[in-house]
């Protein structure tokens, strides 16, 4: 049984594990960070957001020594996940953990 928690991603609560509900690929264990099953890819703020003003010293992009753009992706499809705006170095965050017991009760499961 597998239930929508955002957009593009479904728990299976028989299974327990993340899935992509666009290509039901598995991605990880429920009770771990979805995002660490998933296909990561790094950018540079000036790659994914183009100056909006030319000619100017300064654009509307982050500025890279403060942040980076951290995308998230299905392997299967490639279908983007998630994405975030993180400081360099700072791990991935853990942004949904959800009860498990909780949802299966709900969903009428058992054990």
């Amino acid at each position: 049984m597998k239930v929508r928690i955002t957009e593009s991603l479904d728990i299976d609560l028989v299974k327990e594990l993340w899935c992509c509900n666009r290509c039901g690929h598995e991605l990880i264990s429920a009770r771990l960070n979805y995002k660490e099953g998933c296909l990561i890819r790094a950018r540079h703020p000036l790659a994914v957001y183009q100056p909006v003003v030319e000619g100017r010293p300064y654009t509307f992009a982050p500025d890279p020594d403060w942040c980076r753009i951290v995308e998230f992706y299905c392997p299967q499809c490639g279908v983007m996940l998630e994405n975030e705006c993180l400081p360099p170095g700072h791990p991935i965050t853990h942004d949904i953990e959800l009860n498990l017991e909780s949802l299966k009760l709900k969903h009428g499961l058992h054990g």
